[in-house]
């Protein structure tokens, strides 16, 4: 029983592998964007940010979990 890689010939990470990491990227990008609306909306408005940029603001730490668990996922193992 072999056990597959995320990995190719040359030791680059395959398409599923950085799959994940794309999924980070853009879950911490959609974070941080919704925290600059947040200072803005608050800053150039006299009411509140609505729930749904507070929600959104959870993106921020999913994406760093997602980015360490795709590091640890395609780290290589010490011999």
């Amino acid at each position: 029983m072999t056990k597959e890689s995320n990995r190719n010939e040359t030791g680059a990470p395959t398409e599923s592998g950085k799959g994940l990491f794309y999924a980070a990227v853009v879950s911490f990008l959609i974070g941080i964007a919704a925290i600059v609306a947040i200072f803005f909306v608050h800053s150039l408005s006299e009411g509140d940010p609505g729930l749904v940029l507070y929600f959104l603001t959870l993106a921020c730490p999913l994406g760093f979990v997602l980015a360490i668990a795709s590091a640890l996922r395609s780290g290589r193992r010490s011999r």
